[in-house]
């Protein structure tokens, strides 16, 4: 769950990087926050993407469901390389016994069996990890519209984002903090859409 939130966080910096850049281009009118005149709220608010990750059910469940394809995989692989070691087993114990070209061939069979088993360990993780960017990029989609949407109808002109473990924003005031509603709606819809 840390690497999707790795991940997802890493997605993120990009597009606020952008946002910021074009936010400090702007002319500065003075040092206070910049406040809607129309409905005298600040535009520029934060979401903490840590708490909305740790309450957005979409991602609770994207996390067990990868969570299970990565144990089944796992699990997967673990049988194929028992059943490997177990013909290893069983060729060393008769190995003494063999006619030396039946050895030959037993052995050379066993290395292409443990190519073959090392090739498909390293598909199955390909195909994992492909997978987790796929539901990543699903996240942040569904995340980015929605916050689109939601700055919209608020009258926000900036929404920033906020993570410990990639911190662009080092302080924000707790009255521009909007995660709690912003989770709080992406759930319901995430609800209606399970319907």
């Amino acid at each position: 769950m840390k690497t999707t939130a790795s991940i997802f966080t890493k997605i993120t910096l990009g597009a606020l990087l952008a946002g910021s850049i074009a936010a400090c281009n702007k002319t500065k009118t003075d040092d206070k926050a910049v406040v809607n005149p129309a409905t005298n709220k600040e535009t520029i608010v934060f979401v903490n993407s840590d708490s909305l990750l740790n309450k957005y059910t979409y991602f609770k469940d994207m996390s067990k469901r990868l969570e299970d394809k990565a144990n089944a995989a796992k699990s997967d692989v673990g049988a194929r390389g028992q059943a490997f070691q177990r013909e290893v087993a069983e060729y060393q114990k008769n190995a003494t016994t063999m006619p030396a070209d039946q050895r030959q061939t037993t052995e050379q069979r066993l290395q292409r069996e443990q190519q073959d088993l090392q090739g498909y360990q390293q598909n199955a993780t390909a195909q994992f990890q492909n997978e987790q960017a796929t539901e990543n990029s699903k996240l942040y989609d569904k995340i980015a519209d929605f916050v689109k949407g939601y700055a919209k109808e608020k009258g926000y002109k900036l929404v920033l984002t906020y993570s410990k473990a990639n911190p662009t924003v080092l302080y924000g005031d707790p009255g521009l903090d909007v995660t709690a509603d912003v989770a709080k709606r992406l759930n319901e819809a995430y609800t209606k859409d399970k319907k």
